[in-house]
């Protein structure tokens, strides 16, 4: 080719005329075609495959040739002329190309869109759905993004939220769950409730065991370090020079206090890095809050580079499918402004778009169970039957009681009280606007026998109704809590090929009995704590469950009413060897089968994390960066970390 151009940081480039293969089918008359024999149709199969990607699609066969290819099916019963419609790149007019194209500005696009722009060499494409997160540039225009006390505005309406909901659940009484996604710049870290959790060292390690080699805890901590700047300094478990900011809570509330005290009345321990040496325990929670203001993914590493020239980044449009020149992935077709468009990827194009929107983008570009896709007419490039499988989430409940002292924040949620706060923090970032107050929490195993904590809590001195979409009515505190290593796996599918309709979400929560049997546990674990000395001046009557839930039967059927999603939804494109028939990326994170395409995002999690799962994300989109840059992986082997005395009892 030599119609190659500069264009801004990347390049582009018009597709070369058809060759001479192209030309001579093009010269076929009906009354000179005979069929081939089996070697010729082998052979003309392929010459036609390596033809076709130079054919403009007006190109018109006659009538014999083309009932001989729709005869002749290719790999995975794809016609020629579907699969040259669905993945040729040739284009008719000068298209953009770009080192790297990225889909989607969220916690782990922002951080790959800071890493591989690194090297001036390589250009850059970052493709976002929603908007920047930013008005004019102004954090205090954008404030239902970047005030901490906030969050719940983003929770409740579609603006910069994919809005997901399930199918209806069986085993939870067929409700319809709830499913909030960020689409904005950021993703789901400008939305979320800026917990910082890495989870347990054993879950890496069994990552591992599962497939999923050089992604156990010695070769993932480097990378949690490389990304963190704590407040309280560097040490072997946290970072001190990194780009996301973690702090902990400084409202010093004196319900945080009672329930970290209430925990060891109970007989857990404390811990003073649940991120560190030891996460069982109870203790104060670290938070991706800098100075009173959130700090998403696009705070800490998006921003800082956009000024780098071989950058470039691109809103409100929708990714619609991924280009390939045969097995290779060349590019993306996205809508932009009512306008189809083509960009090109002259190393990779990478799928940042996170557990529901990578899978869906790989099923519309043909790339999933072969079965699925026929369906719904989608030409198939690969077989790769998990996608969408194998999809996982974190459910919780919330234990509420009355409190008996005006201290809560029922009252910061009244409208004059919410003008002060708002004020207060438009003008210095400070008060009860720079926080989330979800600031202590803690980690338990639920019976004797578990190994590491299988239980989480989250406290927060208020009350919430409906993920926060009813306000609160009374002076209450309460502590979400739920199982974090469930058992039930659900999937998601297409519901159409039509790229802007909402995939079929079926998570399948509850239909493992194990499940059930620790949300039992849940319950009456937390009732043990609350009602231990240190919340004797704050505790009124139980809420919820209340107190006539007390049977074993009477609580799951309160679970089966009242549970939800933690907003943790993980591995639907799981990583693992070539030898496991499910998993869709190998532990280069490259998809299987493919060449030039990889996904990076909470989906390749081969199992789910015990914990919040924004910081593994992060942290797995670094260390997938210096893959794909070629650099040594980060290695810290012989780290310690806590073994309980002995797990024959449960604390």
């Amino acid at each position: 080719m030599d119609a190659f151009r500069t264009v801004q940081c990347g390049r582009s480039y018009t597709e070369a005329p058809a060759d001479r293969m192209g030309v001579q089918l093009c010269a076929l008359h009906e009354e000179h075609f005979t069929a081939p024999d089996d070697h010729q149709c082998s052979t003309l199969k392929a010459e036609i495959s390596i033809s076709m990607l130079y054919f403009s699609s007006s190109v018109r066969l006659t009538s014999s040739l083309r009932r001989y290819i729709s005869v002749q099916r290719l790999p995975n019963s794809c016609s020629l002329l579907q699969q040259h419609r669905h993945s040729s790149t040739a284009v008719n007019k000068t298209t953009a190309s770009y080192s790297y194209v990225i889909v989607g500005a969220g916690s782990a696009g922002c951080v790959l869109a800071n890493r591989l722009s690194e090297n001036a060499s390589d250009s850059v494409l970052l493709l976002e759905a929603g908007p920047k997160d930013k008005q004019l540039g102004s954090t205090r225009l954008s404030w239902k993004i970047h005030m901490p006390a906030a969050l719940t505005y983003n929770l409740c309406d579609d603006k910069y939220n994919w809005f997901y909901h399930t199918l209806p659940q069986t085993h939870m009484d067929d409700r319809v769950m709830y499913w909030p996604r960020g689409r904005v710049w950021g993703g789901s870290s400008s939305l979320n409730a800026m917990v910082y959790i890495r989870g347990h060292a054993e879950d890496y390690n069994r990552w591992q065991s599962e497939g999923a080699e050089g992604w156990d805890y010695d070769h993932c901590l480097p990378y949690f370090r490389k990304a963190q700047m704590h407040e309280l300094g560097a040490d072997r478990y946290r970072g001190g020079d990194g780009p996301l900011h973690v702090t902990r809570g400084k409202t010093s509330h004196p319900l945080h206090h009672a329930f970290i005290e209430a925990g060891q009345q109970a007989g857990y321990p404390f811990t003073d890095d649940m991120n560190g040496f030891q996460q069982e325990g109870v203790g104060w929670m670290d938070m991706t809050i800098h100075r009173g203001k959130r700090w998403s993914t696009a705070s800490a590493y998006l921003r800082p580079a956009l000024s780098r020239p071989n950058l470039r980044t691109e809103v409100r449009c929708m990714v619609t499918r991924i280009l390939f020149d045969g097995m290779r992935a060349r590019g993306v077709e996205y809508q932009q402004d009512g306008q189809t468009k083509k960009v090109f990827a002259d190393k990779e194009v990478i799928l940042s778009g996170g557990a529901i929107n990578s899978p869906q983008l790989l099923l519309l570009s043909g790339v999933g169970n072969a079965d699925e896709l026929r369906k719904h007419d989608i030409p198939i490039i690969q077989h790769v039957p998990g996608v969408g499988c194998n999809l996982q989430d974190h459910l919780e409940i919330y234990v509420q009681h009355r409190c008996t002292q005006p201290i809560t924040l029922y009252k910061a949620q009244k409208p004059f009280h919410m003008v002060k706060i708002g004020l207060e923090w438009l003008l210095r970032f400070t008060g009860y606007g720079a926080t989330a107050h979800l600031e202590s929490g803690g980690f338990i195993r639920s019976r004797p026998g578990v190994p590491h904590p299988d239980i989480q809590f989250h406290f927060l001195p208020s009350q919430v109704i409906d993920h926060g979409r009813v306000k609160s009515k009374i002076e209450a505190f309460q502590v979400h809590v739920g199982p974090i290593r469930s058992t039930s796996v659900g999937w998601l599918k297409l519901k159409s090929r039509d790229p802007f309709a909402h995939p079929i979400i079926q998570p399948n929560y509850l239909s493992n009995d194990t499940d059930m049997l620790e949300f039992r546990q849940c319950i009456k674990l937390t009732r043990e704590i609350f009602a231990q000395k240190a919340f004797d001046p704050f505790r009124g009557p139980e809420v919820q469950p209340g107190p006539a839930v007390q049977s074993d039967a009477e609580i799951d059927a309160f679970v089966r009413q009242k549970a939800d999603s933690a907003y943790h939804p993980s591995c639907t494109c799981k990583m693992g060897s070539a030898s496991d028939s499910m998993a869709v990326v190998d532990p280069a994170l490259r998809v299987h089968g493919l060449q030039g395409l990889r996904v990076v995002d909470a989906s390749v999690m081969p199992s789910m994390l015990s914990g919040n799962l924004n910081a593994p994300t992060i942290m797995i989109a670094e260390k997938a960066a210096d893959v794909i840059k070629g650099i040594p992986s980060l290695h810290d082997p012989g780290v310690p970390v806590y073994q309980p005395v002995t797990i024959e009892m449960q604390r």
